[in-house]
């Protein structure tokens, strides 16, 4: 539980004559409101998220194109930052990137209500750059991306001046070994006997296919 969100709800149930035991409870901090929104598919959308933790602070943003394409970005900082200030720190390096790809249209989305809604009154000069701009809450789980971008750059021991590459995510539907294994000249694979010890217990007798020994 933050301690803002608990000194909020103190202040809001002062004790006084008129007290009465409280009937309340303290919400998912991540789910404030649920309502149905349509996809936007005519506009880029830019997700954000900061992190601070022991190993150091890092912000992540991505934007994604009408046609689905992604774009991230990631950049390790070196001062002094809360978890609050990580997220505007976020929200801005998102919106140059949107503005240097010469976006007009624009959805903004992270997970920090409290952060959305000032982050509209601390980023006015950036939002006359675009045609249209919304700012949209969004719950933790939708901004894992961003989340795991910050993360790894927090954590990151940066070597130097020394360039890294862009992050590339491949996906595997088999296991590396399935295309480089050559099966046996008796058609079996490298792993058949062991798959057969496992299986069985009893392993296959080297002098003869036909003969078992069991392992005890």
């Amino acid at each position: 539980m933050k301690a803002q969100a608990l000194a909020y709800h103190l202040a809001e149930n002062l004790v006084d004559d008129e007290y009465q035991p409280l009937n309340t409870y303290f919400p998912d901090e991540e789910v404030n409101s649920v309502e149905v929104t349509s996809e936007d598919t005519n506009v880029w959308k830019m997700f954000f998220d900061g992190i601070v933790n022991a190993k150091g602070v890092g912000i992540g943003a991505i934007l994604i194109s009408t046609m689905g394409q992604h774009y991230p970005s990631t950049t390790q900082l070196r001062f002094f930052c809360t978890n609050n200030t990580t997220k505007y720190e976020a929200c801005i390096m998102g919106m140059n990137m949107a503005v240097d790809q010469d976006m007009k249209e624009s959805l903004i989305m992270g997970d920090s209500d409290l952060i959305i809604r000032q982050a509209q009154q601390h980023v006015k000069d950036l939002s006359r750059r675009f045609k249209s701009i919304e700012f949209r809450y969004i719950p933790r789980f939708h901004n894992e991306l961003a989340d795991a971008l910050a993360t790894l750059d927090s954590m990151l021991p940066y070597p130097g001046n020394a360039p890294i590459d862009l992050l590339e995510i491949q996906i595997r539907e088999r296991h590396g070994y399935c295309n480089t294994v050559e099966a046996e000249p008796d058609v079996h694979p490298w792993y058949h006997d062991t798959k057969i010890f496992l299986k069985t217990k009893e392993y296959p007798d080297q002098a003869s296919g036909d003969q078992k020994r069991t392992i005890r």
